[in-house]
């Protein structure tokens, strides 16, 4: 059975390395809390795909998160027959070293290409891989090892995020992956055009979804989700099974997902915490930029109603529309702080290939001189923090510091995102606790639970506010909390003081860009089950016995012998052999302690079938100790592995 590596590019990635300003390992300290320093939430970003993939093929596979180069060259040695390498654009420089290594270390395996660079065209990926995925992973991959194909739903992998603040562990939160690509089209989306602006239901009905979320309840006890499935409330029906199913259960969760304007407008605030939804990333683009997703309430109704219920918003915000100057970028940006949103992103209007917006640059010659003369340099700036386009009226270096000021002003004048998110749980609890709804009421009882654990964080935040007005409203939002939840106990202000120190160590590390690499993420599945194989085999004046055991992680094939080896069964072994290692490169060690007898001409035949896999290492019979000439003509034959008595 053939292996497969899955496998990130290698760390160390990020601007200290080279790569474009929002290259790294996070999300939210990468991109959306980037100017909030050590109040930015930490938590590492793997790529997703790759475990859900690997939990759903049959052939033994491995996935390496963020592998370091020698960490990546270990695994290669063990012998996989194809090595897949996720990568996007602006990783495209990384994807070239994996494929290298791959190619020195793994020379007969075949790359396989995927992620969401694979953007790209087949001529620009054609010298780096063998095989490239585009679209839904699982039924390619399943082809591919030629494995029959796999009805949907698929098996859903478990697999938790941890965040952290001041460098401790605050929450852990359960990816839930319920859908692909996103049918709203807007022309930069890569996600949308990627997937030919088709929806693919990984989680087709809301039972399934909340089945999901039970298990990760009952198996893990995890509360806290996220939906990936970029309009996960567009389909109604789905979402209403769901909230039947919660509500039916009685139980509560919590959940971030994404929604538009659009598919927010079939639902009352009410109807979402039903859900379990207490967080939501909308997209508010621009005042002009006219999507069709963005039709249904005004925003500045929409974001106060969802907050007073104590539902959280990222908003999303695009800085070089063609209409904006920079008096029309500073005006919508002062119209999405008006709206308090718990989060904000800003990034640049960008071209990625297969995008209407693309293509249409692309007609128009638009493309900055220096991105269309050098290829690499438009891949590795692909990352919505690089103006590479020419404005009609705003220069690239003018697009880029606008950005920066959103970054800046809306932390500077809203506060920290994570205290914004406790402001939130506050207004929820405030409003929900006496509600009729006993779903908003457990609602309400979770937010204070919420609020209570976020008590030893407030000393740290006022000692490191980014200035007096934002301390001010940290100490009420304080005083807020404590009159909703009570007082802190001596235990909750032995913990501020210890927040305080890790919110300094945080800050040190930050300063000196320590420690700001994860650790390998490694997880193998249906290693154990790889096939071991028992076999007699007949010989003149007896009977051999063969033990394979192939142990993948270990890279090894253990082959133990019992009874009678002469030509007739050495024969025979070389064929079984010859068939079960076919596929694999394992290092072999093997175990001739137990043979009763054994004869020249049937260790000549079992060494001949052998000689192309050197490196293999003999246990003999503790009688022998290694002086038998046959045995020891065996071992030179087999180029001269160490020899073991037992």
């Amino acid at each position: 059975m053939a292996k497969v590596l899955f496998t990130t590019v290698c760390r160390p990635i990020g601007p200290s390395q080279g790569d474009a300003p929002s290259v790294g390992y996070e999300l939210l300290f990468g991109q959306v809390t980037r100017a909030q320093g050590v109040f930015s939430p930490r938590a590492t970003h793997i790529q997703f795909g790759l475990e859900y993939i690997a939990n759903n093929i049959d052939a033994p596979a491995t996935v390496l998160q963020y592998p370091s180069a020698r960490e990546l060259i270990r695994e290669l040695k063990k012998g996989y027959d194809f090595i897949a390498v996720a990568f996007i654009m602006a990783t495209f420089h990384h994807m070239e070293k994996v494929v290298q290594l791959a190619r020195r270390y793994a020379p007969h395996a075949k790359i396989v290409l995927g992620g969401y660079g694979t953007i790209l065209s087949d001529e620009e990926l054609k010298p780096y891989g063998d095989h490239i995925c585009r679209g839904e992973g699982v039924a390619f991959m399943r082809d591919l090892l030629g494995e029959p194909p796999r009805a949907m739903p698929y098996e859903h992998p478990i697999v938790v995020s941890t965040l952290k603040l001041f460098s401790l562990p605050v929450s852990k939160t359960g990816m839930v992956f319920a859908g692909l690509g996103c049918a709203n089209g807007c022309d930069f989306c890569c996600t949308s055009h990627f997937f030919k602006r088709r929806h693919i239901r990984l989680l087709d009905s809301g039972k399934d979804i909340f089945d999901v979320l039970c298990r990760y309840q009952d198996e893990h006890g995890v509360s806290q989700f996220t939906i990936l499935d970029e309009d996960f409330l567009l389909n109604k029906r789905r979402a209403n099974e769901f909230r039947e199913a919660v509500k039916k259960s009685r139980r509560t969760f919590g959940i971030f997902c994404f929604a538009s304007i659009r598919a927010l407008d079939q639902y009352t605030p009410e109807t979402l915490l039903e859900m379990g939804i207490d967080g939501l990333w909308i997209g508010y683009e621009g005042t002009r930029s006219g999507y069709a997703k963005q039709k249904g309430r005004q925003p500045d109704e929409l974001f106060p109603d969802l907050r007073r219920h104590g539902i959280m918003v990222l908003a999303s915000m695009i800085v070089g529309f063609d209409y904006q100057t920079p008096e029309i970028v500073r005006e919508e940006l002062a119209g999405l702080l008006r709206l308090k949103p718990t989060l904000s992103q800003f990034l640049i209007y960008g071209p990625t290939p297969g995008t209407p917006f693309y293509d249409r640059i692309q007609k128009e010659g638009r493309l900055r001189p220096e991105m269309q003369a050098n290829r690499r340099a438009y891949y590795k700036n692909c990352t919505g923090f690089k103006a590479m386009v020419s404005h009609p009226l705003m220069s690239g270096e003018r697009i880029e510091a606008l950005q920066r000021e959103c970054f800046e002003e809306d932390y500077r004048r809203l506060g920290p995102s994570s205290f914004r998110t406790i402001r939130v749980w506050a207004e929820g609890l405030r409003n929900l606790r006496r509600c009729s709804n006993p779903s908003l009421r457990r609602k309400a009882a979770r937010f204070r639970v919420d609020l209570r654990r976020a008590y030893p964080l407030f000393l740290a935040a006022r000692l490191f506010a980014p200035n007096k007005r934002i301390r001010r409203w940290l100490g009420a939002l304080e005083r807020r909390a404590h009159a909703e939840c009570g007082a802190p106990n001596a235990w909750e202000s032995l913990l501020s003081a210890a927040a305080v120190g890790a919110a300094a160590w945080t800050r040190c590390t930050l300063l000196f860009d320590a420690f700001q690499h994860p650790r390998l993420g490694l997880r193998r599945f249906r290693w154990e089950s790889a096939a071991d194989e028992s076999f007699n085999l007949s010989a003149q004046t007896g009977r051999l016995k063969v033990r394979l055991e192939r142990h993948w992680a270990e890279g090894v094939a253990r082959i133990k012998l019992r009874g009678v080896l002469d030509a007739q069964s050495a024969e025979s072994l070389s064929r079984r052999l010859a068939a079960s290692l076919a596929a694999g490169r394992e290092r072999i060690e093997m175990d001739i302690a137990r043979l009763k007898r054994f004869d020249t001409q049937g260790i000549a035949i079992l060494a001949k079938s052998l000689r192309n896999r050197g490196g293999i290492r003999l246990t003999l019979p503790a009688r022998l100790r290694g002086t038998d000439g046959d045995l020891v003509r065996l071992a030179r034959i087999l180029e001269g592995p160490r020899l073991s008595g037992v």
